[in-house]
């Protein structure tokens, strides 16, 4: 009621619905600013993020060390009369490594020591890969395909597939007498 006594609101109608809109807007701002926050702050704490993938296998070096897209790799680790050198990897991936390069092999004549480093193109695969016991989460390929584009050194064939994981078997215990 107003002063006048006769029950209009002396600001009129007009008034009044400003007054609601106003208060419907403020109650609109605050409700969506409300919702916002909230959302911001649900993703964070509902959301995982997806793991990473793992890494790429590796390939393992004579000196037990993980190497990925070495530019060379030493096959004959006692001796060093068998190198990889000059690798131009095409691909590295989970599964599979392809290279191109030159196997570099000592003919060993007349004898090792006195013999000469021949030059053999080859294309290089690595494949297999498999967990690496003294590496846990890392994976190493375990096997090398060599595919001679020219020439192999004798008596390797042209297309040569080798083991790389020499792992030591446990030792069988032995009974006793």
């Amino acid at each position: 009621m107003d002063a006048s006594g006769d029950g209009r609101n002396p600001r009129g109608p007009r008034a009044r619905n400003r007054t609601r809109t106003r208060t419907r807007t403020r109650t609109g701002i605050l409700l969506s600013t409300a919702a916002a926050l909230a959302a911001a702050t649900v993703p964070a704490s509902a959301t995982q993020p997806a793991p990473a993938p793992p890494p790429d296998p590796v390939v393992v070096d004579c000196f037990s060390k993980g190497q990925v897209r070495p530019d060379e790799y030493l096959l004959a680790c006692g001796d060093g009369n068998n190198r990889l050198v000059d690798l131009r990897w095409n691909t590295w991936g989970p599964k599979t490594a392809t290279a191109t390069g030159t196997d570099m092999v000592n003919d060993c004549r007349p004898y090792c020591a006195a013999g000469r480093f021949r030059p053999y193109p080859v294309t290089v695969t690595l494949s297999d890969p498999q967990p690496w016991p003294d590496r846990p989460g890392t994976q190493r390929f375990a096997t090398i395909r060599l595919l001679y584009t020219d020439t192999a050194p004798a008596p390797v064939p042209k297309d040569v597939t080798y083991k790389l994981v020499y792992d030591t078997p446990s030792p069988t215990p032995t009974p006793n007498p």
